[in-house]
């Protein structure tokens, strides 16, 4: 009989997120990483960089576990948006192995409290402030695998590269020719509903 562990299904779904996160950045160029390919200025080296913030936060100040990674763009007086993009001092290697090393302090909390251990968000609002493990879980899984899903977008228009992870691309198959046609009929299909307002 298989016994239901909800802290481990719960990591498992967060590891999968961060795993996402950082596949892909791998093969792209120092310049493909860093570029912002929205209007917001969206790009994959600053993802992971924010990635690590968020979850040095959650699972650090949230419960009096602070995070020892030194992490300045995260500071109430940091310039806006400074956790979402790579200054050229900051290595891309260094980046990924804080990332790497907020993981493991994140993980030690996780395995240290029961999922029911209370904290509290400092940036919530008050009366939403006092959370469980159990939520903060939840909360920066959905997090991270949101920003797996930008980073997704961020890749393919960087070099077409796409999938869910290396292991499972979770797309039907289809050469390049297949792949121009679905998009041309989605095109085609897009083009009925055309307005003048449509750009």
């Amino acid at each position: 009989m298989t016994t239901f562990d909800p802290k481990a299904e719960l990591r498992h779904y967060l590891g999968q997120a961060r795993e996402a996160l950082l596949w892909k950045l791998d093969g792209t160029t120092e310049y493909d990483a860093r570029r912002p390919l929205t209007s917001t200025g969206t790009n994959l080296l600053g993802l992971v960089k924010h990635a690590a913030g968020v979850e040095g936060g959650y699972f650090g100040e949230t419960f009096g576990r602070p995070c020892p990674e030194p992490m300045p763009w995260m500071a109430e007086d940091a310039e806006p948006n400074a956790d979402m993009w790579a200054t050229a001092d900051e290595p891309r290697e260094e980046i990924v192995a804080r990332y790497r090393r907020v993981w493991a302090h994140s993980d030690a909390t996780i395995e240290a409290l029961d999922l029911d251990a209370l904290g509290q968000v400092p940036w919530w609002p008050s009366e939403r402030r006092e959370v469980t493990l159990h939520r903060v879980l939840i909360h920066v899984t959905a997090e991270t695998n949101r920003h797996a899903g930008h980073a997704d977008i961020v890749r393919e228009l960087v070099d077409g590269s796409a999938g869910l992870r290396a292991a499972n691309s979770n797309l039907p198959p289809g050469d390049r020719s297949w792949w121009a046609g679905y998009h041309d009929r989605l095109e085609e299909t897009a083009r009925r509903f055309r307005t003048p307002l449509d750009r």
